[in-house]
């Protein structure tokens, strides 16, 4: 299948989808029509061309699939009647009262419909991931670092529990898009994070996702542009994406923030996210990502690695450690105490860390690798290095934790003579 067509399919899923729950409130149904249609046009745009109405013509052979799914359901029968009356989204001729803003499209709406009342957050979040974000069960898994029988049966419960609820799956209104935001945050932070540090496969990004997730925080900062936190997530992504074109080297290496030319970081970006943390910060309680965000702000407005205010990251870092003690902020905290008292102190911190627990992934690791590096230890940091990459399940990643442990001396073979 061309790329084009791949990429529309992949921008106009979620927005089908969106526009089939609202109109018959189906979500395991309407997936499936959904794929069916997906299906249909990988096979038919190729060899016909991609009509001039793409979403229209998904949304036409999803909803005719969907009507005949209802239909074999004979204890639906009566309600498959009521909705096959209405009319789609698109063919109204005036937006009902009780409908979002129209600054919100489809995939907002899905997004907030995803965020259930019904659900658990941790089922919330992968719901939408899943019907939204176009992540993997595979790829949501990694993101909560769970199995993925786990991830799968966690979705499975999620759809169940929404259909035995009785709870219309229906837009939320007035004030439950506040009730339902910190799911919708927490969705959007980690489709963004799966985007810029791809947890495996051969690219270390995937731009479609950080794009999108950017695409839909401004469509929520133009729901909510009062609201702080809404603007210090949309702050954080553009903060983090502007240092992306110097990410990679010529190979697609990574090269990590210390080594890169920042002469290519988007100037732009950076200015919009200094003025929406800026603005936000003052603007009542301070959260979690108003204070990545102005982290960030701090990384991205040094002239270079070493005029970076490390006193004032730590400082941030400590604040934000009240509010979110979760072992990601831990472990970054602790690089900052190495950056401002020594490559000790934090390996101090982690010893601290590793006893709370660790995380399932190959970043403790790699972080104690740099910190025994500067302090000298490099046979330790040699070793580490290597654990780090032994666990690491993206591509480029593995590649460069492996060559920085290439760097460093191999122990000697015992059975070499000095």
């Amino acid at each position: 299948m061309p790329e084009r067509i791949e990429d529309l399919l992949r921008h106009q899923a979620p927005r089908v989808l969106g526009a089939l729950v609202r109109r018959y409130g189906h979500f395991d149904l309407a997936e499936d029509a959904v794929q069916e249609a997906l299906l249909a046009a990988a096979t038919r745009w190729p060899a016909e061309g991609v009509p001039d109405r793409p979403r229209g013509w998904l949304l036409t052979v999803a909803s005719r699939r969907l009507t005949d799914l209802l239909r074999a359901e004979s204890a639906r029968r009566r309600r498959e009647d009521a909705v096959a009356r209405r009319v789609l989204p698109d063919e109204r001729l005036a937006p009902a009262a009780d409908r979002p803003p129209a600054a919100s499209d489809d995939t907002l709406v899905l997004l907030f419909l995803c965020c259930h009342p019904a659900l658990p957050p941790a089922g919330q979040i992968a719901l939408t991931l899943r019907a939204v974000g176009g992540l993997s069960t595979a790829e949501i898994a990694r993101a909560f670092l769970v199995p993925e029988a786990t991830m799968t049966r966690r979705i499975s419960r999620a759809k169940q529990r929404i259909a035995a609820s009785g709870v219309p799956f229906a837009p939320p209104v007035g004030a439950e898009y506040a009730a339902r935001l910190g799911a919708v945050l927490r969705v959007l932070y980690l489709i963004f994070n799966e985007g810029y540090a791809s947890t495996a496969g051969p690219r270390l990004a995937r731009t479609e996702l950080t794009a999108e997730a950017i695409r839909l925080t401004r469509l929520v900062h133009r729901l909510l542009p009062t609201d702080a936190e809404v603007a210090g997530l949309l702050a954080l992504m553009l903060l983090t994406d502007a240092r992306r074109p110097a990410r990679t080297g010529p190979d697609g290496e990574l090269v990590p923030m210390a080594e890169q030319d920042r002469a290519r970081w988007d100037a732009a970006a950076i200015a919009e996210g200094v003025a929406l943390v800026t603005a936000a910060l003052p603007r009542g309680p301070t959260g979690p990502y108003q204070l990545q965000a102005a982290i960030a702000a701090v990384h991205d407005e040094a002239a270079s690695a070493a005029d970076t205010d490390w006193p004032q990251i730590l400082a941030l870092y400590e604040v934000l450690l009240r509010i979110d003690d979760g072992p990601v902020v831990r472990l970054n905290h602790a690089v900052a105490v190495a950056m401002v008292r020594g490559p000790r102190a934090g390996l101090d911190r982690l010893d601290a860390i590793d006893a709370r627990g660790r995380l399932g992934d190959h970043r403790p690791d790699a972080v104690r690798a740099h910190l025994l590096e500067l302090a000298g230890d490099r046979g330790a940091a040699r070793r580490y290095y290597l654990a780090a990459a032994a666990r690491a399940t993206s591509l480029p990643q593995q590649r460069y934790l492996h060559a920085r442990a290439a760097r460093l001396p191999a122990p000697a073979d015992p059975g070499t003579e000095a």
